[in-house]
Parts: structure tokens; sequence; C-alpha cells
């Protein structure tokens, strides 16, 4: 879209879920960046991770020269934290994170997304009304769906579902993968931790973004119906619009790199 000025909006909700005690998932949405990143490791060490995850990346807000390079650098710097802090406390050995989100990038001299994950956490887009997953899991699952050896719905109740096969906190050369696409007048990009996904289908996710025009309602709608459907995980959601200009809300941002606040909110805590 060159020459024309992007105007986000984008609505945030978390929820512990109806199985865990405490929320491992965090989640970031300032300025051009939206993220969650998903805990691994209980005793709150999970929590720690995701924490570091979000707080490394959440240094690239408000830069106005930030590239997809940038941003998959900023990522192999949160996995040398996580690592880091492991090594200084013991007590923290064996934690780590996923992290997946959506970051506006400049390429080509003109605003792009940089679409980037790590583990299992999800980005999907959204545009005119057809649903499309701009992310691939690193789960062992996902091997096999694609190896041919189980199909995409026995993979939803297969006993390895939650293995993940690349996350930060696991080894100094975990990389992310990061791909750069350009904006589309009218999208949505919805951001979720598996705590959504392990849930709902495709379709009940698209039905829900489709229902809901404010995205601050479409995150609540997809949290409740995850807890509603099981809430065996935490669940974290991030839903970001690309509107028109002049567009008026207290969460829109009006310059790709300006800031704005909408770190999740719960909506059904301990449901």
């Amino acid at each position: 879209m060159p020459g024309s000025r992007l105007v986000l909006t984008a609505g945030a909700a978390t929820d512990v879920g109806r199985v865990r005690t405490h929320n491992e998932d965090s989640g970031l949405a300032e300025g051009g960046l939206f993220l969650v990143a998903d805990g691994m490791g209980g005793h709150a060490a999970g929590e720690v991770a995701s924490g570091i995850a979000v707080d490394t990346m959440r240094e690239l807000v408000g830069r106005h020269d930030l590239t997809a390079e940038a941003v998959g650098e900023q990522i192999g710097l949160a996995n040398r934290r996580i690592l880091d802090e492991m090594a200084a406390d013991p007590d923290k050995q064996g934690m780590g994170t996923t992290v997946s989100g959506i970051a506006l990038v400049v390429t080509g001299g003109t605003d792009h997304w940089a679409v980037f994950n790590v583990g299992d956490s999800r980005v999907y887009r959204l545009i005119d009304g057809a649903l499309m997953a701009m992310t691939v899991d690193h789960s062992e699952v996902r091997e096999l769906v694609d190896a041919g050896v189980i199909t995409a719905e026995e993979a939803r109740t297969h006993p390895k579902r939650n293995v993940v096969t690349r996350s930060l906190g696991t080894t100094y050369a975990a990389t992310p993968d990061v791909r750069v696409v350009p904006p589309h007048a009218g999208e949505r990009f919805l951001v979720c931790s598996d705590g959504l996904t392990g849930e709902l289908t495709d379709d009940q996710v698209r039905d829900l973004l489709v229902r809901h025009a404010d995205p601050q309602r479409a995150a609540e709608a997809l949290v409740r119906a995850a807890v509603e459907a099981g809430g065996r995980d935490n669940v974290t959601v991030v839903v970001v619009d690309l509107g028109e200009a002049g567009a008026d809300s207290s969460q829109t941002v009006t310059s790709p790199r300006a800031h704005v606040d909408t770190a999740p909110r719960s909506s059904h805590e301990g449901s």
C-alpha cells in the first residue's frame, strides 16, 4: 500500500483456562508489534521464559527503521537471555517458550509485515472472509502430517500433539521462521497460543473472527469459546485489523511504529 497511511486497531485477551493453576502465556500489542509467547516449564518458570521473550521484543517498539532481519535477531537475543537465565538459576532449568507474531517492518522503502514464529503458537490472516495460516507449527504432529503418517484431523487428538520441536530456551541454535508479506487493506490478523487452536477448529475460529467486527470483542469471543470448549491450556489471543485512515479508537496506530498499549486482558480468569 505505497503512499497510504497504515491504521491498525488491536484487541487482546487471555485466560488461565479450566485446568492450569497459573497462566504461562504472555502477549504484546504495542505500536506495530503484536505477538504471543506460550511458556513451558511449570512452577512459574514458563511464565518467566515467556515474559523474557515479550520484554525483549518490546525493545523494538518505536524503531522507525525496523527490518525483518532485526526482528529475527531480536528473537535470537530473547533465546540467549532465556538460556542465560537458566544458567544463572538452576530452579529454572527446562523452561522455554514459543513465540509467534507480526511486526510492521520497512522493506524496499515501504511498510510490510514480518510474520514470525518459533514453536506451535500461530498467526492467521483473514482476507475477504478467507482464513489462511501464515505460520507452520514446529511440532511432532506437524511433521507426522507433512510426512503423510497422520491426517490434520488426527493431529488434533494425537498423544504427542503438545510436543514442540523448536522453542526458545532449548538451544542457542534455535532460529525463527520469518516471512515478509505486503499489507492488504481490510485484512485481519490473529496471533494465538495453542490453547486456542487445541480447542477450536479453523472453521470455528474463522466464524468468530467474521462475526465480531471489533477486534477486542473478537479476541474476547475467541478466548471465551476456547475455555467453554474445554480450556485445557492457557489461551491468549491478539487480533489486529488494518482499517481505514482516520478510524477513531484508543487502540489505533496511525503511524507504522506509533505507540499503543493493548496488553492482553483476562476475560474469564479462573473460569
